[in-house]
């Protein structure tokens, strides 16, 4: 019997900045086509068809589940991939993810938390929500960014009949879980993988590159560097240059944040299965570096109808997002304008220290959609969440802590009594390892 083709949610993307469409069609749609290397304020953001519903299909892996909600798959079928087709790409590249990293991707838990709960004086009929996307692949929610990247390229390498040995190579820039997700996945599925990192990267962390066999490229702050982060630079010149940008920012893939929204997917069904009546979540706080993660974790809950005030959480070390929002930031801003490199970055949560919030349109619109705001967590915060976090039982790192530290600082302003009424969700991502990673 025929399968039959799921009507696809994604129907192409579009410029919030400029307005300018990419076709499903397109074989590169990673950047809006008017960003240069002299005018990179773009980015491309998912059209989608109010009248398709995407209904997800009982399947334990995200990816074949939500195969009608993905942009990767929607492209695929434009060209012609069929389902069947689509499922076993998906179906194998996890199998071989397994092989690597013995965990493959599948709905990682969401429940409340009783003992963080109790901890933090929550109310009986109130609580504390856990996403533990430190359960996932490489021990992030990186991974399901970078997977519908991958996907995509698989699907376009089948389509065009090319063989393995053309393939360019992959680049990112990160010295923490962004790396290490995308050196297993890149290792899963044998294509060559350029990281760029700081000079101050951790060697143990390089042993686990170079064991993943992901080549390293230490970056050196030039002389005739702007100011920003030296190892986005060398990431840029290599894409450049040929390279495929497998990244965790928006503005340099769109494809990012097509897999990322899973995850918001995923709260909603999971949340209303807990059989909570008429219950619904109050807010969220999400981590925020570059604002992929969160933009794509708002987005999601918002296209299955549950719209839940997001709480963008930075730390007191670098906090570009909430200096934008103050400057009165809409998605009609003027981007130079109100999104400025952070100077000196600095804090125990080294993983949300991108200078800039590559991603902030759509973490903005996420918080004036659904009526959130940033947070801004003291170090004091970050260390409390860290050492809370893993005293109930949550291996993460201080960056996996942010979204809890930004509750410890909204329980302890003048509302915090309010909260401790109210349903919230907080998403535990970045595993430790033995040291602080991104």
């Amino acid at each position: 019997m025929a399968v039959v083709e799921p009507w696809h949610s994604v129907t192409g993307w579009r410029c919030a900045v400029c307005g300018t469409d990419v076709s499903l069609a397109e074989t590169e749609p990673w950047r809006c086509p008017r960003s240069t290397t002299t005018d990179r304020n773009h980015l491309l953001q998912h059209v989608l068809d109010p009248m398709a519903a995407g209904q997800p299909r009982r399947h334990p892996n995200p990816f074949v589940r939500y195969d009608s909600r993905l942009a990767w798959s929607a492209a695929a079928a434009t060209r012609g991939m069929p389902l069947d087709a689509r499922d076993a790409l998906v179906i194998e590249l996890d199998r071989r993810v397994r092989e690597v990293d013995r965990i493959g991707f599948a709905s990682t838990p969401f429940e409340r938390h009783d003992a963080l709960s109790a901890a933090l004086g929550f109310n009986e009929s109130a609580g504390v929500w856990v996403k533990r996307e430190c359960d996932g692949v490489a021990g992030s929610q990186k991974s399901r960014h970078l997977v519908t990247i991958l996907l995509f390229l698989l699907a376009d390498e089948m389509i065009a009949g090319r063989k393995a040995t053309e393939r360019p190579p992959l680049a990112i820039a990160s010295c923490g879980n962004a790396a290490l997700a995308a050196a297993t996945l890149a290792s899963a599925a044998d294509w060559p993988l350029d990281v760029y990192v700081p000079t101050w990267m951790d060697a143990a962390f390089g042993r686990e590159l170079d064991r993943l066999g992901a080549r390293t490229q230490l970056c050196e702050r030039r002389a005739d560097d702007p100011p920003g982060d030296p190892a986005m630079f060398r990431f840029r010149e290599a894409v450049a240059n040929g390279a495929i940008p497998f990244t965790v920012q928006g503005p340099e893939n769109v494809l990012c944040l097509d897999g990322g929204r899973s995850i918001g997917w995923e709260i909603a069904e999971q949340f209303a299965e807990a059989q909570r009546g008429d219950d619904s979540l109050d807010a969220v706080f999400v981590q925020v570096g570059g604002g992929a993660f969160a933009s794509s974790v708002a987005a999601g809950l918002s296209e299955v109808g549950h719209p839940v005030p997001l709480m963008a959480v930075q730390t007191a070390g670098c906090a570009p997002l909430a200096r934008a929002w103050e400057r009165g930031a809409t998605v009609d801003s003027v981007w130079s304008e109100v999104m400025t490199p952070w100077p000196d970055p600095a804090s125990i949560a080294d993983g949300i220290l991108d200078d800039e919030t590559y991603d902030w349109i759509g973490v903005v619109g996420a918080m004036r959609q659904t009526g959130g705001q940033p947070v801004v967590a003291l170090e004091t915060s970050i260390e409390q969440a860290w050492h809370l976090a893993r005293r109930v039982g949550l291996n993460v790192s201080p960056t996996g802590a942010a979204g809890l530290a930004g509750l410890l600082a909204t329980l302890d302003g003048v509302d915090g009594a309010a909260w401790r009424a109210r349903q919230v969700a907080i998403v535990a991502s970045g595993v430790q390892r033995g040291q602080s990673t991104s």
